[in-house]
């Protein structure tokens, strides 16, 4: 399909995608493994063909949340190693096996379980451990010596790492990240004292990267939205980023109609929108079906004819209304810029996030697979 014939798509740079990994690579420096994080279908910019660009940039690792999205890559014909991060179904077993997939295990019953599994099929698997090492979200809790022992007792699982997640990473006004490290390296610790040391060591995503938390490091790394061109707002008393990168996707619509509406017109439902005055008007061709949020009604902007202008009442399923009275130029079929840059004007997901009252990980995988993704 061409891009003249869709109403609404977005378009992923495949270069900045690489750019992006690149300058991870550059702040995390050689020593350091990077787990390409491309879980929900790569933050909705399409992990087959992320994880093709990533690959062809030497990453070794991806991290992916269920079993389901690591099959997905393997018949894509993806081999680097693949992290399946939280899963643990046991309907999730057998693809693990089949398709070469890397288990996170957050509890110490579910490495017995999965080992009793394995032992029955005298099959073998290497799995990472994680910590809840104060998110209180997946993870074991138990201390250093009960974990030892289960990962002694298993005769078919070998720990290859060993991981948590941290909660607050770019918050420096909170002491959260500090305690989450320190307990961490307590456990790991422990147990190489008592002989076990696996070869990873995680716990930083991409804040933690972004703002040098080098202690978070260990000798691997887990970016996920610093490769799709975004970082989080620091609070507190943050340093400097190390970490520059930028938005590899644009989304945009077109103008399916304009019109003149007379002072007082009602716009869309409910008529949450009532023209001060005589105004011109464009209605696009997308909605919230397509993942641009409801939210954003009568408060949300668009890039039209190179100039932000607001969207006028609420955005309904299929379709939204924007202010085009500055735009006259604008013509049905014409492309408008939901996210994206369109000269010195830009709009960011953290933007339409704010908007929205969201966050911008919100808005990325909010984009509906009806969204057509073009790869440039």
């Amino acid at each position: 399909m061409l891009q003249t014939e869709l109403r609404t798509w977005a378009e992923i740079s495949r270069r900045q995608i690489a750019a992006n990994y690149r300058a991870v690579r550059e702040a995390v420096g050689p020593g350091i493994e990077i787990a390409a994080v491309v879980k929900a279908d790569a933050y909705g910019h399409g992990a087959v063909e992320v994880a093709r660009v990533l690959a062809a940039e030497g990453a070794r690792w991806l991290a992916v949340s269920c079993a389901e999205e690591g099959v997905t890559l393997r018949e894509a014909g993806i081999q680097t190693r693949i992290l399946v991060m939280a899963d643990g179904f046991r309907f999730s077993r057998p693809a693990l096996l089949e398709y070469r997939l890397t288990p996170v295990i957050h509890s110490l019953e579910g490495i017995k379980e999965l080992d009793d599994w394995l032992e029955a099929r005298r099959a073998e698997l290497s799995y990472h451990l994680k910590i809840d090492s104060g998110m209180g979200r997946l993870g074991v809790l138990d201390n250093a010596e009960q974990i030892a022992a289960a990962v002694r007792g298993a005769r078919r699982l070998r720990l290859e790492g060993l991981m948590t997640h941290l909660a607050s990473a770019a918050d420096y006004g909170s002491p959260q990240t500090d305690r989450q490290v320190q307990v961490f390296n307590q456990i790991a610790g422990r147990l190489a004292e008592a002989g076990i040391r696996p070869a990873y060591r995680h716990l930083a995503s991409t804040n933690s990267i972004a703002y040098g938390r080098r202690e978070s490091w260990q000798n691997m790394v887990r970016p996920g939205h610093a490769l799709y061109g975004y970082v989080s707002a620091a609070r507190g008393p943050a340093p400097a980023r190390i970490l520059k990168v930028r938005p590899a996707l644009s989304w945009k619509a077109r103008v399916l109609s304009v019109k003149n509406v007379p002072e007082g017109a009602l716009i869309g439902y409910g008529g949450m929108f009532r023209a001060p005055r005589p105004m011109r008007i464009a209605i696009l061709a997308v909605g919230y079906a397509d993942g641009l949020s409801h939210r954003l009604s009568n408060r949300g902007q668009v890039i039209a004819a190179g100039r932000l202008v607001p969207i006028l009442g609420a955005v309904s399923m299929d379709l939204t209304t924007i202010d085009a009275s500055d735009c006259p130029q604008l013509q049905p079929g014409d492309a408008v810029t939901l996210l994206g840059c369109e000269g010195e004007v830009a709009l960011e997901a953290q933007q339409m996030a704010r908007l929205a009252g969201t966050i911008s990980y919100d808005v990325l995988c909010g984009i509906r697979a009806r969204v057509k993704r073009l790869y440039l």
